[in-house]
């Protein structure tokens, strides 16, 4: 029997909090802490710089994962270009060297280079601007304007579709939109909770529930439909 709207709503807001008491808060989004150095995690963005560094980081890592996306955040920032400035003007042969481990590369210096425009112009940050620029999707510009900009939109991601259809509230083709209002929805709308808990879902998904399950002693397992642990 279908689960209503109510139920499923409930059951978002118990997932987090089964997350949340497995994993702990996850101080997403890395950051450089100097020039040159390496991402970590360790928070939101505090100045401009930071918050193009997070959009920057949204669009590098696109279809690949985070460690070569940082990767590339590394030797952008060793050479001065995390800097919307700095990345307009320069040649996009030279960013789409610098940013090659992150794949895709010549496509993503055309997409850094409309990104740093649009900060270079001082658009008010909203969901609309962003989805015009080139190669800016929904989750990419959720993505942006989340970690960024610290505004309440939910991320959708490939892993948020397997946990979530894995556990029966998802069939796993809903469109985009439809999944963040569901999201959307059933939590109240505090940026810090969205960041949060889309933290705690790729944390859960690298862990435990991969393509390849790891089933035994998974802090949702007892919500799962798939589970191959009994």
């Amino acid at each position: 029997m279908p689960r209503r709207g109510s139920e499923i709503g409930q059951s978002i807001r118990d997932i987090y909090r089964d997350l949340f008491s497995a994993y702990g808060p996850r101080g997403w989004w890395p950051l450089t802490r100097r020039r040159g150095a390496r991402p970590e995690y360790r928070g939101g963005p505090r100045n401009r710089r930071q918050r193009f560094e997070v959009a920057a980081g949204a669009v590098l890592t696109q279809n690949t994962t985070w460690s070569n996306a940082a990767r590339a955040v590394t030797a952008l920032s060793c050479e001065g270009l995390l800097d919307p400035a700095a990345m307009a003007a320069a040649p996009r042969e030279r960013i789409a060297a610098l940013i090659r481990p992150s794949g895709y590369y010549n496509q993503k210096a055309r997409r850094l280079q409309a990104l740093a425009a649009w900060f270079e112009e001082g658009a008010v940050p909203d969901r609309g601007g962003l989805l015009r620029l080139h190669g800016i999707g929904p989750e990419t510009a959720d993505s942006i304007l989340l970690y960024g900009f610290n505004m309440p939109f939910f991320v959708v991601d490939a892993y948020t579709r397997r946990v979530f259809s894995r556990l029966g509230l998802l069939g796993g083709e809903e469109p985009y939109e439809r999944i963040r209002a569901l999201f959307e929805s059933s939590l109240e709308a505090d940026p810090a909770v969205f960041n949060e808990y889309h933290a705690l879902i790729v944390e859960h998904a690298k862990r435990r529930c991969a393509r390849r399950p790891i089933c035994e002693g998974c802090p949702l397992r007892e919500r799962c439909i798939n589970s191959n642990y009994y």
